[in-house]
């Protein structure tokens, strides 16, 4: 059986090796904090949260197909989360197992595995239940499925074979065993058979019906009580494995169903926080990998949304076309909120999550990358500057065409003429080899030159500030200007009194 919630044709691999730029993602993107929403606590859901949101899906099909599951999961939430618990349990059922620990032999594996089936059928019974119950009120092709698998594979009849199957392993007429003598009148073959039907009521009479000779083992006879239980084990062992599969197949389907449910669940608990602070939602529309398309409506960033008491401002973006978003403007103004609101849109839609905006239409993109800027070497081995480029060489030999690259004050850590510089060349090739730059910079010469060099492939946008100083969070489109307007922080730190010196 197969769950099939997470992908229309594979498995969820919760053991995937996540990219190698997930680490300066999780800090730059503040992910942890998006992640511990998702989790609730629970270990687990933060596994399959951090696995789930690095799924990089580039196709639309296989992201719409997510997303129609997790439409499903907003719908019917107490239906998902009690299916979730099914398959915790159904994880959890080999603890509740006793002999687990001991010796493997093939008498105590059939034992065990036949204690460890009878609580699989009981889950597997409530799981159908579940399916004849809720299943016609799914829509996606992903739960449609699911459910119908369910009902058309565990249907009474299946029942009723496997009761009557661990009813026969109980041996209550004894362990029934064919063999044939081998070379020098040693026993081979060794098959468990089933006891044939039993005749009536004159058959039950001692003496009648017998087909076979006994004998008894004396009850001191500690060798040849031995040796019966070899006998025993020798016919029972082929079974005993291959119940001891079937326990491991139904184990791993529990533990695949915990594992695909896991990240919905995750994305419930995600919902309803931020659905709690009025802040809106929308479910993505992908474009295939390697186009231009990105614009959003009231975009913002979910990790500050979570933190914070009051609402977020949303900004509105129309990047179709372009290969590099600049932003510039005020200090304290918005620009790496929603530099972060960027990457953190595009991992959530390639995860088939909905999105932190009000609306958001996007190209996938063959990787997230960030650069942003570091704090000083605390052991003095290398410069900022070498730092810095020691990391973007680094991105440009993993970033493929398609990408998406998000840079923060990327290369101010030298004087402006030489940090342009650089990164107007590292902007130009990228760009060129098809990798959207998202760049946010003080740096005036940089987006002086390139706005004035800009044929179109480039979207410039300023963080707003109002005649009296005050920011809006907004990001309108607008030419770079050649002051962030850090006088404005000078007098909300030091006051009116305190003039700048000028010179």
């Amino acid at each position: 059986m197969k769950a099939f919630l997470m992908f229309p044709d594979r498995d969820f691999e919760p053991s995937r090796d996540l990219p190698p730029q997930e680490p300066e993602l999780a800090a730059d993107l503040e992910l942890d904090t998006l992640l511990a929403a998702m989790a609730g606590g629970d270990e687990f859901l933060h596994a399959m949260a951090r696995q789930g949101i690095h799924s990089g899906l580039t196709s639309p099909a296989e992201i719409t197909y997510r997303q129609h599951v997790l439409a499903d999961s907003v719908t019917w939430p107490g239906v998902v989360r009690g299916l979730y618990d099914l398959a915790v349990e159904g994880v959890g059922a080999q603890r509740q197992v006793f002999g687990f620990l001991f010796r493997d032999s093939p008498d105590s594996i059939l034992w065990r595995s036949q204690e460890l089936m009878r609580l699989y059928v009981e889950l597997l019974r409530r799981l159908a239940g579940v399916a004849r119950e809720h299943g016609p009120g799914f829509r996606s092709a992903g739960f449609t499925r699911f459910f119908t698998m369910l009902t058309d594979e565990l249907s009474d009849d299946y029942f009723a074979e496997m009761e009557a199957h661990l009813a026969d392993l109980r041996f209550r007429r004894g362990t029934l065993i064919s063999a044939r003598l081998g070379t020098g009148g040693k026993g081979t073959g060794y098959v468990l058979r089933r006891h044939p039907p039993r005749g009536g009521w004159r058959d039950r009479l001692p003496g009648h019906g017998r087909s076979a000779y006994t004998f008894t083992v004396a009850e001191r006879d500690e060798a040849g009580l031995r040796k019966l239980s070899e006998l025993t084990s020798r016919g029972v062992s082929e079974t005993a494995n291959a119940l001891a599969q079937s326990c491991d197949h139904i184990q791993g389907f529990f533990a695949m169903l915990r594992a695909e449910l896991g990240f919905y669940v995750g994305c419930l608990n995600l919902w309803d926080k931020i659905t709690a602070k009025g802040q809106p939602v929308c479910y993505p529309v992908p474009s295939p990998l390697g186009g231009d398309r990105f614009a959003a409506r009231g975009l913002y960033d979910v990790s500050l949304a979570l933190t914070i008491d009051g609402k977020v401002t949303g900004n509105d973006v129309a990047a179709d076309g372009k290969q590099l978003i600049m932003i510039t403007g005020a200090n304290q103004g918005g620009k790496s909120t929603f530099l972060r609101s960027m990457g953190q849109a595009q991992l959530m839609m390639q995860a088939g999550l909905f999105v932190a905006a009000e609306s958001f239409e996007a190209s996938t993109c063959s990787g997230v990358f960030t650069h942003y800027k570091r704090e000083e070497d605390a052991a003095m081995e290398k410069g900022k500057l070498d730092e810095e480029l020691e990391r973007m060489s680094v991105i440009t030999g993993q970033i493929a065409p398609g990408g998406l690259l998000l840079c923060n004050e990327s290369f101010a850590s030298t004087n402006e003429r030489e940090g342009s510089e650089i990164a107007r060349q590292i902007i130009r090739a990228l760009t060129e080899a098809g990798i959207r730059v998202g760049y946010v910079t003080h740096l005036y010469d940089l987006a002086e030159g390139c706005y004035t060099q800009n044929t179109g492939k480039a979207l410039f946008l300023r963080a707003q500030r109002l005649a009296a100083g005050q920011r809006t969070f907004r990001l309108p489109e607008g030419e770079p200007l050649p002051t962030s307007y850090g006088e404005d922080l000078y007098q909300q730190i030091f006051g009116p009194q305190h003039e700048p010196a000028h010179g």
